[in-house]
């Protein structure tokens, strides 16, 4: 009985059935089997071609730099600093973020301040119509004679506007919402994102014409659309932030041209988006008095080391099992350093107690430097005891009750000082219950300060 031969093989991991699946069973995408164009056990022959005097290869010593790989600022500063300085010619960047977090906003903010230098955008939207990104953009303010605007979702009428237009930047918001007739299925799916995204990039590259695309994400967090799309792009960059508060960060999960640690703040405001240059005073509150149950630490966003202030309240309960509610931090290690609290500094009556942290702007901590402040911010909490406007605190905190190191120390103590907090508890003190002593110390000796000025 001869072998059947395979029909059907899935374009992302190369998974071969006799019959067609809607699910490959290898990889589990949806809507990537297809038909084979080629029996199996037919092998193919590549005749080598010898490279034109263009494309040989030369040492790459002999290789002279060129000016079209330098960075060219995009006009919005916390963009260029994620990527590495502002965007390459020819350079393929990919911009993600869920739904309504405001990559538009951004894109047509960079748009107008290319625009603005004298420099030919194409802003091609294949989500909203002409008049629709026309009123975002009165509303911005990024409204300029050398930005062009078009609303198409045929791949080839793009390659045909980038033709007329001739521009030095080529916008497209969303490449899942563009599709090619060359290659089949619709709009999102798989095979239409991949012709898409090459066929840009192809452009891209011959013209020297840096591209940024949109791409939407799925459920949980990942970029739709085969990962191929991520290997073939230069930059991905990801904007994130949260709907109930204005900032938004954008970070490099890829660069081809510049590091991958840096963050970009920004806030979403009536009038578009803004950069946030100098967040230091986000996460920090209002209130001029020291309340107890507050403690400032010195966090990490990429190489940027910003204040967060940390809030703590501890309250009395009967209920036999006492309730740990968090926002902003790891409810497991609340719960760890609670237990360290209680066995190595001497906070027994915590058990007996209610106890809730919380951040201060919505940002969330998840590094383990920000250890030392919530310990601090809970024994403040119960001792009633306010710690000073001028104190932070930066460590790891370990189940022995030790106060570990953490990365970029240096870095985190300059920026406590350039920010005026005069006291900083680290790893110095050696155990949490040093650290918590010499903060209850230093919270006492302020309010005798304070008595002694009001009398």
């Amino acid at each position: 009985m001869p072998k059947p031969t395979t029909a059907f093989r899935c374009t992302e991991c190369g998974w071969s059935t006799v019959k067609w699946v809607g699910r490959c069973a290898e990889c589990q995408q949806w809507g990537t089997v297809v038909e084979a164009g080629v029996e199996t056990g037919i092998v193919r022959s590549l005749q080598p071609v010898a490279p034109s005097a263009g494309r040989a290869a030369r040492p790459i010593s002999a290789i002279v730099e060129s000016e079209d790989a330098a960075h060219r600022p995009s006009g919005v500063g916390e963009f260029d600093r994620v990527l590495g300085g502002g965007i390459v010619a020819g350079a393929a960047i990919l911009l993600s973020g869920e739904p309504g977090v405001g990559k538009s906003t951004l894109l047509l903010e960079v748009a107008a301040r290319v625009a603005a230098a004298g420099r030919r955008v194409l802003y091609v939207s294949a989500e909203e119509s002409t008049a629709q990104v026309r009123l975002r953009a009165g509303r911005t303010g990024a409204l300029h004679d050398e930005l062009y605007l078009a609303s198409d979702t045929d791949l080839a009428t793009i390659l045909g506007q980038v033709d007329q237009v001739s521009p030095e930047l080529l916008i497209v918001d969303s490449v899942q919402t563009v599709s090619s007739a060359l290659s089949d299925g619709l709009p999102g799916q798989p095979s239409q994102v991949r012709e898409v995204a090459s066929t840009l990039i192809r452009v891209a590259k011959e013209r020297q014409l840096p591209v940024l695309l949109v791409g939407h994400v799925t459920k949980d967090g990942t970029i739709a659309g085969p990962r191929l799309l991520e290997h073939l792009v230069d930059v991905v960059c990801q904007f994130e932030g949260d709907r109930q508060t204005a900032l938004r960060f954008v970070r490099a999960l890829k660069n081809r041209f510049g590091p991958t640690d840096e963050v970009g703040c920004f806030e979403m405001t009536g009038d578009g988006i803004a950069e946030v240059p100098d967040p230091s005073g986000l996460f920090l509150s209002r209130s001029r008095n020291a309340v107890s149950g507050t403690c400032v630490t010195v966090a990490l966003e990429g190489r940027r080391a910003l204040p967060v202030e940390v809030q703590a309240l501890v309250v009395g309960t009967k209920a036999p099992q006492p309730r740990r509610v968090v926002n902003g931090v790891d409810p497991s290690r609340v719960a760890m350093i609670i237990a360290v609290l209680e066995r190595r500094a001497g906070l027994r009556q915590l058990g007996e107690h209610d106890v809730y942290v919380s951040t201060v702007g919505g940002v969330r901590l998840i590094e383990p430097a920000a250890d030392l402040a919530i310990a601090v911010a809970i024994a403040s909490a119960m001792r009633d005891r306010a710690v000073p406007h001028d104190l932070a605190a930066v460590g790891e905190i370990s189940l022995a009750g030790e106060v570990r190191p953490v990365a970029s120390a240096r870095q985190r103590a300059a920026e406590a000082a350039r920010l005026g907090y005069r006291a900083l508890l680290d790893d110095d003190l050696g155990s949490v219950r040093a650290a918590v002593e010499r903060a209850m110390l230093v919270a006492s000796g302020a309010r005798e300060r304070e008595l002694d000025a009001a009398f």
